[in-house]
């Protein structure tokens, strides 16, 4: 049975939503495109012919995923460009995505992997951390371009170190901790020997 041109974009939409949540939570081999499929209510068989591979299906789901969290980004900006980096920072850091893996950022998340994938992955990986970062060139405090763009780059590590660190730990408190001072460090826009 064939679908409408609509129905398969639909599909595809769906397909590479499902795919991204899962790969946040499992990692790229910690899920198959079997399950995949499944997941989005769909047959294995289709999958084929909405993408050339699972590693297209990767670079797919990581171009949308970093795409949405520069719409977020963006749209935060916008809402309140006055305090914009600390509502971005406050945002990113919010004790609450802890443990929302499926809904969390790629970047914290997938790095690792996405090293590893090389290619196409890497290539959307770095244009999706290009985008983010810009958003935030604009927004940290610096007397040119380039120191902005440092700041920027600096404010981005520490950001997905402290989520990274914060899911590691097995401690609760200490993991907050980890989170409260990544707000208060990178949301300040403020030189370190000034916090």
């Amino acid at each position: 049975m064939r679908v409408s041109r609509d129905q398969a974009a639909e599909n595809r939409a769906r397909i590479i939503e499902v795919a991204s949540q899962q790969f946040r939570q499992k990692g790229f081999d910690g899920i198959g495109v079997a399950d995949v499929m499944k997941n989005a209510g769909l047959t294995h068989g289709g999958f084929y012919g909405h993408f050339a591979s699972k590693d297209d299906l990767i670079a797919q789901s990581c171009d949308a995923a970093m795409k949405r969290s520069a719409e977020k980004w963006s749209a935060i900006a916008q809402e309140e460009p006055e305090v914009a980096l600390a509502a971005i920072t406050s945002s990113y850091l919010a004790k609450n995505h802890k443990g929302d893996l499926a809904n969390s950022c790629t970047m914290a998340l997938l790095a690792p992997d996405i090293a590893r994938q090389g290619g196409a992955v890497q290539t959307r990986f770095t244009e999706g951390t290009k985008r983010l970062l810009e958003i935030l060139s604009d927004l940290v405090p610096g007397r040119s371009k380039a120191k902005k763009r440092q700041k920027a780059l600096a404010t981005m590590a520490g950001l997905i170190g402290a989520v990274v660190l914060s899911r590691a730990v097995d401690d609760p408190e200490f993991a907050d901790e980890i989170l409260d001072a990544g707000q208060a460090f990178f949301g300040s826009g403020k030189p370190a020997d000034e916090i």
